[in-house]
């Protein structure tokens, strides 16, 4: 066993035998019931299947959420998840076993205890805490142990994540009979992160397994890459390390999108309720989505997107001025500003206030090198055209900072999120009439980027 994780599993038996005498098994064996959330059918479906995880410190990066309400992160949870992971491990993750029963009683998923389990006593006890599945390592457990663990947790009508980090541990589940196998893309080792684990090591694995990839995946386009090789995905820190926690499990299902051209509140709602993180407001007068500031706040009031104030080539003054008003998350330029406009609008903006550059794309792909820009648009002309340029311009290039605009609608969302920009940007084609939003259309483009 590689040395951090033999001095965890030894420290762990240490806490075992402590916790067996401050809560002797006999103390609450009774009371176990079996469970009756099932883990193993939670994971079954056409869509890719989620293990939300509750994380507030690992090894690898100290201390990852400060304010850690379990409470609070499984209400949101709870509307996306398929199962929701508890660390419990208090040593080396800060968990709790009584962070189990809190995230039972918000989110009624399934609810899995990971901890490195080496004992039945921690079954009953993860059982006994409301616990609905437990992580079982083969990296930690001999063949002998694993059954029976495994058998300790089948009884209590519990599911089991059997985890493996390399061929010899895959043998030995498919062996063992796992139903649910996650392949742990961190080199316990080093703890180094390598997706190519999950690409070499699920094709082994027949369709009766359940393969759920784990570690390092923080990105709607490694998830939509590695949804070909993994029935489903379990995901702490990428979503731990964010404040805002909604909009970061938003960004990792769904892809950093935005709804730009916002009217009305109630089309404000309605991106929200499909899965949007931006919503765009438009500030330019010559466009018939433009709005006014009163205008823009009866927007904002109805729905906790975090929104972006459109400009073409404003007077400074008026910027700076709307996106302190409005308290804007960014300022989206639309028409010629050079360096020297975005060097004095990054010094007189709200240091929170991020600024974005949108492009025009011709033939050839324009130069993103413009200072103090945290993110560009890709659009044909000069946006709500409804026009897509071509997109085979994109293979090959970094897309992290990018979002792709421009006739975006149900029919080619999929495509335009294959071409790996972050997000998405929307207007035209999920209106009825020009700043008019249709509901419809625009739960039916979020309901296409999430049917993978």
């Amino acid at each position: 066993m590689q040395t951090v994780l033999a001095k965890i599993v030894a420290d762990k038996a240490i806490w075992v035998e402590a916790r067996k005498q401050q809560q002797p098994l006999a103390s609450f064996q009774n009371e176990v019931q079996p469970s009756t959330r099932h883990f193993y059918d939670a994971l079954q479906g056409a869509r890719t299947a989620f293990i939300l995880e509750c994380k507030k410190a690992s090894p690898s990066k100290g201390v990852i959420r400060d304010d850690f309400d379990p409470a609070r992160i499984a209400a949101i949870y709870k509307h996306y998840a398929s199962a929701i992971s508890v660390l419990t491990d208090e040593k080396y993750f800060q968990g709790s076993f009584d962070f189990l029963p809190i995230v039972s009683q918000i989110a009624p998923q399934p609810i899995l205890c990971k901890d490195f389990i080496i004992d039945p006593y921690q079954i009953y006890l993860a059982r006994y805490y409301q616990a609905d599945a437990c992580l079982l390592m083969l990296s930690v457990l001999d063949d002998d142990q694993y059954r029976q663990l495994a058998a300790v947790a089948h009884s209590l009508e519990m599911g089991v994540l059997t985890e493996v980090s390399n061929e010899e541990e895959l043998e030995r589940a498919i062996a063992l009979g796992a139903k649910v196998v996650g392949i742990n893309n961190r080199d316990l080792r080093d703890l180094s992160i390598d997706l190519n684990r999950t690409r070499e090591l699920a094709p082994k694995l027949g369709h009766n397994v359940t393969v759920i990839s784990e570690s390092g995946i923080n990105t709607y386009g490694q998830v939509r890459e590695l949804s070909h090789f993994a029935n489903g995905f379990l995901i702490g820190s990428a979503l731990m390390a964010h404040d805002d926690l909604n909009a970061a499990v938003r960004r990792v299902l769904l892809g950093e999108n935005k709804v730009c051209g916002l009217t009305r509140g109630e089309d404000a709602k309605a991106a929200y309720d499909a899965g949007a993180i931006y919503g765009g407001l438009i500030f330019v007068t010559t466009s018939p989505r433009c709005v006014s500031i009163e205008e823009a706040q009866e927007v904002m009031a109805a729905a906790p997107l975090q929104y972006v104030g459109v400009f073409r080539n404003h007077d400074i003054a008026d910027v700076v001025d709307k996106a302190k008003v409005l308290s804007l998350a960014a300022v989206q330029l639309h028409g010629n500003e050079d360096q020297l406009y975005i060097d004095t609008l990054r010094e007189a903006l709200p240091a929170n206030v991020a600024i974005w550059k949108a492009l025009s794309v011709g033939e050839t792909l324009p130069a993103r090198d413009f200072q103090h820009i945290d993110k560009y648009v890709f659009d044909n002309g000069q946006g709500g055209s409804g026009q897509r340029f071509d997109w085979s311009l994109l293979n090959g290039q970094s897309l992290g900072n990018v979002l792709l605009a421009g006739g975006l609608g149900a029919d080619n969302c999929v495509e335009a999120a294959q071409t790996g920009c972050a997000g998405l940007d929307f207007n035209s084609a999920v209106e009825s009439q020009p700043g008019i939003k249709d509901a419809r259309l625009l739960a039916s483009v979020f309901q296409t980027l999430r049917a993978y």
